[in-house]
């Protein structure tokens, strides 16, 4: 097998979905299927079964799939060790971050970075702190910026802390709040328990939700045209001094905090480029980027 072969298996694998993983390669769905069907042709079996909607790997396909990934793993591991062998800065480097950091943070940092290592790649993958937290737990990226405290048992340094708030387009007392229109985002679990758990100790009714989005910008948004108030973190809403912004607290009267870390393996630290972006993040003051 080329080294093609075990990405377009392992794509495939992730996502059991032909289009979908044409898409994330740059291929024509042809494409994906005639390589298939020559590896099918190779081995002699049978490695997938169209469904409606996707595939599903038979135990043979699976099995292929499982070690085409441990070849790509093995091909980066390599890679990484050449680049290291030379003092210069370089190669490639991968970072999973949660979104509002992939948003507001990412990009100036990176171009920081880059100003003193200008020949460095970054592979930046983007979604829910969950979803990261897996990615650096399995080896898939070589650091995380990750919202929230999960299980973690080597090395991760923090970035900053933030409140949880009220932000409302107008003057409001916490009496009013379960009659008052409220905007509702999707999030991870962590902040939706956090946010659920505040309620219900302050409440007895549910809120008035009436507008419910996917991003927590466009909630944001709706948030500035007055259209309701969100539960939300404090820096998404800082920049807007025309909002009317409160603070969580817990029962004790100590606020309702998230922390932003990053996470990293600790012999990732051997690979000079790991360790020149890990120093560099150090010395930064992320939060007031």
């Amino acid at each position: 097998m080329r080294m093609q072969d075990w990405e377009m298996l392992s794509t495939l694998y992730d996502t059991t979905n032909i289009t979908k993983a044409a898409q994330r390669l740059f291929l024509s769905q042809p494409t994906i299927t005639s390589r298939l069907q020559k590896l099918e042709s190779y081995y002699g079996v049978q490695l997938i079964i169209r469904k409606q909607r996707g595939v599903t790997f038979t135990p043979e396909g699976e099995k292929l799939a499982l070690h085409a990934k441990k070849m790509l793993l093995e091909q980066r591991k390599i890679e990484e060790q050449l680049h290291n062998m030379s003092e210069e800065v370089s190669g490639s480097i991968r970072v999973g971050v949660s979104n509002f950091f992939a948003l507001n943070k990412m990009p100036k940092l990176l171009r920081l970075f880059k100003q003193t290592y200008p020949n460095v790649e970054f592979q930046v993958v983007t979604g829910w702190s969950s979803e990261m937290h897996r990615l650096i737990l399995n080896h898939d990226v070589h650091i995380a910026f990750i919202k929230g405290d999960y299980l973690w048992n080597e090395t991760k340094h923090l970035l900053y802390e933030e409140e949880i708030c009220i932000a409302a387009p107008w003057e409001f007392t916490w009496e009013d709040l379960p009659t008052l229109p409220r905007i509702d985002y999707h999030t991870d679990e962590k902040m939706k328990s956090i946010v659920d758990q505040w309620w219900y100790n302050q409440y007895k009714q549910k809120p008035n939700v009436t507008i419910q989005v996917n991003q927590v910008e466009t909630c944001k948004e709706m948030v500035i045209h007055g259209l309701g108030y969100a539960i939300i973190a404090n820096l998404v809403v800082r920049p807007y001094p025309e909002l009317i912004i409160k603070p969580l607290h817990h029962p004790s009267g100590k606020p309702i905090t998230r922390k932003t870390w990053m996470y990293y393996h600790n012999d990732m630290l051997q690979l000079n480029i790991v360790k020149a972006f890990v120093q560099f993040i150090q010395s930064i003051d992320v939060k007031a980027l």
